[in-house]
Parts: C-alpha cells; structure tokens; sequence
C-alpha cells in the first residue's frame, strides 16, 4: 500500500508534553466500526470488558538508554549523544547516535558523571541511518548499573524537542506493570493504568495476563519509503510464556476476548498464535509488521494511544479497525481536543470486518 495513505497533519497543540494526573483521568475514544464514536474515560474500561475477558500488558521496563557523553580523538574530545536501542551480547549496544556519520570504528567514547563514575565505550561498527554498535568496557550487572546512573529516559523527538527529560519523567514514563527491564520506549497503552483502575477490572470478572516485548527506539521511526511492503521493521525481543498461553487459550475457548493493552501487546500475542488462532508459548525477536490486509489470528480488543502519521503504529490500528474508520477517528480526535502520543489520551479499538 502507498505510505501516503497513512499521512495527516496534525496541529502541534494537540502534542501532550505531560501526561494527565492521575493517570486513569486520560480520555478514551471508543472505537466501534459502523457505530458513532464514544467519548469516554480510561477508567470507564471496566464497562466494555466482560467477565471472562483476560487483559494482556507488556510487563517491559524502559531503561535510561540516552547517554551523554564525549569522542575521544587523540587529545580532543568533542561531545556526543547515543540512544541505546538494542542489546546484542553481555557488553555491546546497538545504538543510534547524534553526528554518526563523523564517528569512525576504533574511537572512544566515554560517558561521565564527575569523576566518580565513568563509562567507556569502544564504535565497533557503523551501520545505515546512523546506527553504530558500541562495545562497553563493562558488562552485565555493572553496566546495567552505570546505564541506570549516566541515562536520561529516553523520551521520543516529539517531546524531547520541546523540554528535556527530568525527574518526573522517571515516574511518568514508567508503566504500573513495568518489571523486566530492556525497553528504549515505553508501552505507552499502559501507561493509564493505575491500582484502581487494576482493581476494578479485576472486580469485573476480569483476568490479567502478563507478556514481555522489548520496545525499541524504531518503534517511533516514520516510514520513509513509498510503499508499505519496501519498509524494513527493526526487530524486537519479546516473550510469551507457557503458563500465559493456556491462560489465554483457555479463556477463548471459554468464550472470553483477548484484550490487548498496547501495540506491542497485540503484536507479540500475534506473533505467538499460530493460523488457527491458539496461542504457543513464544521466546525470541518478532519483526512482524501489520498493515491493512492482514488478518489477526488471536486479539479481539486494543486499547492503544494516538499514534504519528505515516507510523508502522497508525497502521496497525488501521489494519485492525480500518483505515477509513481511523481517519475519521483521529479527525474527531483532533476536534474533540484529544492529547495525542505517548503522554496523551487513549483509543479503545473494536475490529473492523
């Protein structure tokens, strides 16, 4: 399909720079194809969930992958910024860095706070679109360590352009479910959720499923080419368990729905179910790319935020409620003064036909 057909404009007053407190105060549009838009509240969920349903979130923790820091080139240092985006062994980082294409393989590079905590890092590769592999002097639990200490939570451009992170943005950024560390970018569905929130979807006869899917920086990337089938999706690590598979068979063959929290959610639940729509246990990288056409196996609901134009997102959601109905979902949005991206307002999606 043309890329363009995924375009909008979108006015920058509609961009949310913080996300509503408390979290479950976010508006939700409910998304029914061939019914009227519903304006709604996150915490009004509980009312379109039936018992039965189990309710399935990414439990992935966002680390602090950006790092600011120097080039070392003999005597002169000049100063550089890196957005770790994958790890690929104890010690090595793919990462996209600012000002790549000055960066040779054999420079150092050395991320520091005072004197008393230093990070060194080696360019061990340059890749395409300003992707370099970093190889770090430490591994394991100490760079781990030196990471949670140096990084900046890694906000995408379209707030990180306006205001830089700060400390509520270690909090706000951060989903209820997050545990299992190794996201670059949140699960932002998630996001709206709170104890409250849990509890009364619970008190609905409602299960809750966990799964984990490493979100990566690429995850925000517009598509750049013409067409939907020459772009190439940048994988991501994810893990579904044994335990959380028969749960989730067994609630549909119950007749309960899986209820997806997020893109990411739905993409690793998609990932795992095979044609006739069972669910097997998944552990690995998952590339998978929707767009209209394809034919979901194993989700029923999603409940997923605004996304950007020409987004490998938007069109998911459109292949999930149909491109004509998210058009003029979001051109409602953009009326009703929705917040949209990661800090803004919620969509709950019924599927298209």
């Amino acid at each position: 399909m043309r890329v363009d057909l995924f375009d909008f404009d979108l006015p920058p007053e509609r961009i949310a720079l913080r996300p509503v407190v408390p979290r479950d105060a976010a508006r939700m549009l409910v998304v029914r194809p061939q019914e009227r838009f519903e304006d709604r509240m996150i915490r009004d969920l509980p009312e379109f969930l039936r018992p039965g349903d189990v309710l399935v979130v990414n439990d992935t923790r966002v680390i602090p992958a950006r790092l600011e820091g120097h080039r070392l080139r003999g005597e002169a240092r000049a100063k550089i910024e890196v957005l770790l985006h994958k790890q690929v062994a104890a010690a090595r980082w793919l990462a996209f860095a600012k000002g790549a294409k000055k960066l040779k393989p054999g420079e150092k590079l050395l991320f520091a706070q005072g004197d008393a905590l230093i990070l060194e890092a080696e360019v061990l590769e340059k890749h395409a679109e300003g992707e370099i592999l970093l190889g770090f002097a430490a591994s394991d639990d100490k760079l781990d360590a030196a990471i949670e200490a140096l990084g900046q939570m890694p906000l995408p451009a379209y707030i990180a352009g306006k205001r830089p992170a700060d400390a509520r943005d270690a909090q706000d950024y951060q989903s209820l479910f997050a545990s299992r560390r190794g996201a670059v970018a949140a699960p932002t569905a998630s996001l709206h959720f709170t104890p409250e929130l849990v509890a009364a979807i619970r008190a609905r006869g409602v299960e809750t499923a966990h799964v984990t899917l490493h979100v990566g920086a690429g995850t925000f990337l517009p598509v750049k080419t013409e067409e939907t089938n020459a772009h190439r999706m940048h994988a991501e690590w994810g893990e579904l368990g044994a335990a959380s598979a028969a749960r989730l068979n067994a609630a549909r063959a119950a007749g309960g729905r899986i209820v997806a929290v997020g893109t990411t959610s739905l993409r690793l639940i998609e990932s795992a179910a095979q044609p006739d729509g069972k669910i097997a246990a998944f552990s690995g990288e998952t590339a998978l790319f929707i767009t209209p056409g394809y034919r979901f196996k194993a989700v029923d609901l999603l409940i997923t935020n605004f996304h950007l134009p020409r987004s490998t997102l938007f069109m998911l959601v459109a292949a999930f409620s149909g491109l004509e109905v998210m058009q003029a979902a979001y051109r409602h949005a953009m009326e009703a003064e929705y917040r949209f991206y990661s800090y803004g307002d919620a969509c709950l999606l019924f599927p298209g036909d």
